[in-house]
């Protein structure tokens, strides 16, 4: 543990020097040994969050289990929690499996902080570390019934857990342990979270970190019914970034975090999701900048009468109207009688019979490089072959080349604005057999083509925005496979020859295919109140504004698209050319992203619009801060935002002809605009001196004002010779502070808490005002 001093654990949190270990630690596993573990560690701010979720029961004992307890982040957060309540339990045990000799060092220094601080909040702390594999002890246990009636000492109150992430081969030992126990289990993550629930106590709690993927499809479906029957979850929490929550590893995934009590009955279900990861405390309630909200049935959550048992996961009112329209199409391709497959021929495994050029003897073969927004291009030059000799080795995996195809890639590039990209192969290249690489998927007739409209008709609606948010929604890694599309809602076969027809002999544009989409939905009395296609395309479309403006990549967000939209009164069935100039205050920017495109954010998210997206607004002189009012206070709940009028005006031609030339001449001035708003502001601000010679400005407001004569009233006639040594400002906070003389004076300020608004020191009275 170089580098690591235990006595900061007399200043630091446990949690606080728990993350110091993970770093520590991160630094010294190499990426490989990480991926061979499958084990990501959790960071204090999300472990802290995480421990927030379990409710405010009172418990005289608390028996805690942490399997894959790493460092003990987890278990220090969960600790600290506790210890913070306002009711106490009287004594905790805790049992955290970890079988990495170097973590179990760390954590062995996490559990003695963790009985430090309950020691200082009268708490008797045990606990125990297992240096074993989880699964096998937990499932060898259970299989000789030992849990039928657990003993005390063998059950639990809580789990926390962040469980390792990987996949389990059938032939492995994990795989046959959990089907000793009755479950058939196909990644660590799903195994480490059967076994503890097996251990939890009736209403015992659960708080896990996981992948998003034993939500839905085939490899899951034992273990959702596993936990579906003798959980009620009651909280989820979604990160919208695949590489925030486990950023120091590099890690692609889609992650939540779920909250679940044992054997209670189903209410509601809470709901949010953000894309940051910093979590806060605020109003006693963690929170984090962009978090959504809502409060759904648990029958929107988990369907009585789904024998897939799906898991659906609406983080907005936006995605709940997304399932909602796509439940109009219901057929299975089972229904259709279509199939799909992942294209079966293995290249490496036929490596001698690959051939760059086509020739006599040969049969095309068609890679994802193959297809792209024109259709199909082939031969193609590049590193991949173009076609296959057809051999008895290699025809076994040749399919007749008839008919149509539809295909979809398996990976998506990052770069692509869908997640299902599909086209259609209409056999026309000459030959009898084809060869479809196995990392596409193709949907056919026992080998065999489709008709010309079914097949335009399948890649129509598979290409549709409407498909795209529904898949992502309960996708929860980076690849489409041929599973997860046998588990989406089909149109009938007339609906999808419909589509084929109006395409008229190729795939349309995206705005004529989600058009005719639409059209459909409205056409089966699906008619939402916030049609999700117009409400998406309106934000791709202020997202790419901001991205024209050239606002930084912190404002090139979903919140920032939506504040120009809500400062533009601009609907979801608008026009760009129908705009209006209202002014706004942020909680009504906020109301509006509900009520007119399903996004409601979190209260306590508010003041990440003002200082993310309306600070860099009002910079950029995009909008006019209190343009009724120049010396309104920040602080004011009268303050408003309005769009400024040469913003406004080349907004107007947007998607018009005259576009390109208005953008670039405010381009050219907008600098000069921003520069002229800027002096305006400044020029309404309080001058204040601070110290001799030296002088700050402050925001404009009748507190500013006050503050001012504080310091050159009150001061000079109460603690005549008082030093200054901080100053609020309700623009930015933080108007003026001497942090160096606050050490000398033996006090630490955490700038982001709650800071008062002046700070003198007063030495002959030897304290502060």
């Amino acid at each position: 543990m170089n580098g690591i001093n235990l006595s900061q654990s007399e200043t630091a949190s446990a949690t606080e020097l728990a993350e110091s270990y993970r770093l520590d630690i991160s630094r010294k596993l190499v990426p490989k040994k990480r991926a061979e573990m499958g084990q990501f560690l959790t960071s204090s701010s999300i472990a802290r969050f995480m421990a927030s979720l379990f409710d405010s029961v009172a418990y005289s004992q608390i028996r805690l289990l942490d399997a894959g307890a790493g460092v003990g982040s987890l278990t220090a957060a969960f600790v600290e929690e506790f210890c913070s309540r306002t009711t106490r339990p009287q004594e905790i045990y805790i049992k955290a499996y970890e079988l990495e000799p170097t973590m179990i060092e760390y954590l062995q220094s996490t559990l003695t902080n963790c009985r430090r601080l309950c020691q200082d909040n009268g708490i008797d702390l045990r606990e125990k570390i297992e240096a074993e594999d989880f699964i096998e002890r937990g499932a060898k246990q259970l299989a000789n019934d030992l849990f039928q009636s657990p003993p005390a000492k063998d059950s639990f109150t809580h789990v926390i857990m962040n469980p390792p992430y990987k996949k389990i081969h059938s032939n492995s030992p994990h795989r046959k342990w959990l089907q000793a126990v009755g479950v058939e289990i196909s990644n660590l993550y799903a195994g480490f979270l059967t076994i503890a629930i097996e251990m939890l106590r009736p209403r015992g709690e659960l708080v896990a970190i996981v992948p998003r993927s034993f939500c839905n499809g085939p490899y899951f479906k034992s273990f959702r019914k596993f936990l579906l029957e003798r959980m009620t979850i009651k909280r989820f929490h979604v990160f919208e970034s695949r590489t925030h929550a486990f950023k120091d590893d590099a890690v692609l995934q889609e992650n939540i975090i779920f909250h679940a009590i044992k054997g209670i009955a189903s209410g509601t279900v809470r709901i949010t999701s953000s894309h940051g990861v910093e979590f806060s405390r605020e109003y006693g309630e963690m929170i984090v900048e962009d978090m959504t909200q809502r409060t759904v049935p648990y029958t929107s959550v988990v369907k009585p009468d789904d024998p897939e048992k799906f898991i659906y996961i609406a983080t907005t009112d936006f995605e709940q109207h997304v399932i909602d329209q796509i439940s109009v199409f219901n057929y299975t391709l089972k229904n259709l009688g279509i199939e799909i497959s992942t294209g079966p021929l293995v290249d490496f495994r036929l490596k001698e019979h690959l051939r760059q050029k086509p020739g006599p003897g040969t049969a095309p073969l068609l890679y994802p490089a193959h297809f792209d927004a024109d259709g199909l291009t082939w031969p193609k030059d590049g590193k991949k072959p173009n076609a296959i000799n057809i051999t008895p080795d290699s025809e076994k995996w040749l399919w007749s080349n008839n008919g149509y195809y539809v295909v979809t890639k398996r990976f998506t590039a990052k770069e692509e604005r869908r997640r299902i990209v599909a086209a259609v192969y209409d056999s026309s290249l000459p030959a009898r057999k084809v060869g479809f690489e196995n990392h596409l998927n193709v949907f056919h007739r026992q080998k065999q083509g489709l008709s010309k409209e079914i097949a335009l008709g399948l890649a129509v609606y598979l290409n549709c925005t409407l498909v795209d948010k529904y898949f992502r929604q309960f996708n929860g890694h980076t690849q489409v496979n041929s599973a997860d599309l046998k588990t989406i809602h089909y149109p009938s076969i007339e609906i999808l020859t419909k589509f084929g027809s109006l395409a008229k002999g190729k795939i349309p544009l995206q705005k004529d295919i989600d058009y005719l989409i639409n059209q459909e939905v409205t056409r089966m009395g699906k008619k939402p109140m916030i049609d999700p296609i117009q409400a998406q395309q309106k934000i791709d479309e202020a997202l790419d504004l901001l991205i024209s403006f050239g606002l930084p990549r912190g404002q090139q967000n979903e919140r920032s698209a939506l504040t120009l939209l809500a400062i533009l009164n601009l609907k979801p069935d608008g026009s760009w050319q129908e705009l209006e100039q209202p002014l706004m205050g942020i909680t009504p920017i906020v109301e509006f992203c509900r009520a007119f495109y399903g996004k409601e954010y979190a209260p306590n998210t508010r003041e990440t619009f003002r200082r993310q997206t309306m600070h860099q607004f009002v910079e950029a002189g995009i909008t006019l801060y209190n343009p009724d009012e120049p010396n309104r206070p920040v602080n004011s709940p009268k303050a408003c935002y309005q769009i400024s009028p040469e913003t406004f005006a080349v907004i107007l031609t947007y998607g018009t002809d005259q576009w390109d030339q208005t953008l670039s001449s405010y381009l050219e001035e907008r600098g000069t605009l921003a520069q002229l708003y800027e002096m305006q502001r400044k020029m309404q601000m309080i001058p204040v001196e601070v110290e001799e010679g030296y002088e700050i400005a402050l925001t404009s407001g009748t507190h500013s004002k006050l503050i001012k004569n504080i310091i050159v009233e009150f001061a000079s006639r109460y603690a005549p010779g008082s030093e200054v040594i901080y100053v609020g400002d309700t623009g930015s906070k933080i108007g003026y502070l001497q942090q160096s003389r606050l050490l000398e004076l033996g006090v630490e300020v955490d700038e982001h808490g709650k800071m008062p608004d002046i700070v003198l020191y007063y030495q002959e009275k030897i304290g502060f005002f």
